[in-house]
């Protein structure tokens, strides 16, 4: 679960307190969902992950797996 925060807290730098203005997040929520990253608010972003929410609880748990073996390859060189 640490994994998620991590990858949460890298694609919000800078917009930590408001994550729905990350251009990261909201590229990724245009790029899954289909609506339009300028008209994004609060609201739509917190309503799409409310609604996809096991799917983003798997997005996170596969970036953590992701991050695992990078960390295993790189120390194993």
């Amino acid at each position: 679960m640490f994994s998620a925060f991590r990858f949460i807290w890298n694609a919000t730098r800078g917009y930590r307190l408001r994550p729905w203005r990350s251009p990261y997040l909201r590229w990724r929520v245009e790029t899954y969902s289909g609506m339009h990253a300028e008209t994004l608010t609060a609201r739509a972003v917190l309503g799409f992950l409310w609604s996809t929410r096991w799917e983003v609880l798997r997005f996170l748990s596969w970036t953590g797996q992701v991050q695992r073996l990078a960390k295993k390859a790189g120390s194993s060189q």
